[in-house]
């Protein structure tokens, strides 16, 4: 677990990830629970991706991007559930040290890219929206693959330098982490040499990303609100609302469960606390989206029944 380096007494090579307490049949318990939860999502979200893929009427910017938006929940997903199944039937709870700051950096990325994306999701919204006669000239399908790329990109590059430099601190022992997944807060407890400068630059880059992202799609939906109100007819509105309101319920669900656990005194809270919080961003938003996407848009439910041939 451990081997001798240089002049530091022990350099850990592998953690230990708790993940979530009980006895064996607990375990179990929360084996079942997260693999039904994790089949589901991915179920479901790649049946978004493949209703967006197959159906030529979903071949828009608002759909491409929801079909972006899920293949990357596929992915959100899959950076933890994985390793908490295989953990809940493991008697030794161990991750490798690189296996460790990977999970980490892919975590991070892909919650980093979900802002963004839903960022743009918004942008497509205001457009469709407010400004509806100049949409079809601005919101290309050209455009909509550059804002998509640009997500990715920017979503990877975000966190790889703070990644980098949280990983070459000196981690000397203990080697437990009370959490499913390796996060900062965890991983920064761990290390046997204080390093409040990565720790700062990692939770102001944080809160920048949360607030300035928030902030945008926050007043775009301001002014889709203002917009939707001058709609003379009742109809009108609510084919707006409908459309838009999916989109601000994921929005809801996943900024809140980022500002209770980056933006408050989380350090205060037991490591309990931070589980569930941790759980509900990166495990229930991903579950979720499926079922308020598809339930809540008439054109999005035909084109999943299509697919898994309900009709």
């Amino acid at each position: 677990m451990r081997k001798a380096g240089g002049n530091q007494a022990n350099t850990v090579t592998e953690f230990v990830l708790l993940g979530f307490p009980g006895g064996q049949d607990m375990q179990i318990f929360f084996f079942s629970m997260f693999l039904g939860i994790y089949v589901f999502t991915i179920t479901g979200n790649g049946a978004i991706v493949c209703a967006v893929r197959w159906d030529q009427r979903l071949h828009t910017p608002m759909y491409i991007l929801l079909g972006n938006f899920a293949f990357l929940e596929i992915w959100y997903i899959t950076s933890t559930v994985p390793n908490m199944l295989a953990n809940s039937l493991s008697e030794t709870k161990t991750i490798s040290f690189v296996g460790c700051f990977l999970q980490f950096y892919f975590f991070s990325s892909l919650g980093t890219t979900e802002t963004y994306i839903l960022c743009s999701m918004a942008y497509d919204r205001y457009l469709a929206i407010c400004r509806p006669l100049h949409y079809p000239a601005i919101m290309t399908l050209h455009l909509c693959y550059i804002l998509m790329f640009l997500c990715w990109v920017f979503g990877f590059l975000t966190y790889l330098v703070s990644t980098v430099q949280l990983s070459q601190l000196v981690f000397c022992g203990p080697n437990i982490i009370d959490h499913f997944v390796c996060d900062m807060d965890p991983l920064m407890a761990l290390s046997c040499v204080p390093s409040p400068i990565t720790e700062i630059v990692f939770y102001i880059l944080s809160s920048l990303i949360i607030i300035f992202t928030l902030l945008y799609i926050l007043g775009s939906y301001t002014l889709l609100l203002i917009a939707i109100l001058k709609v003379p007819s009742a109809a009108g509105r609510r084919k707006a609302f409908s459309t838009c309101g999916s989109h601000l319920t994921v929005v809801c669900l996943f900024f809140g469960a980022l500002l209770v656990m980056y933006m408050s005194p989380t350090f205060d809270n037991p490591a309990k606390v931070q589980k569930i919080i941790a759980l509900f961003y990166s495990v229930i938003t991903p579950f979720l989206n499926p079922l308020i996407y598809s339930l809540r848009n008439k054109e999005m439910k035909a084109a999943l029944k299509k697919v898994l041939r309900l009709e």
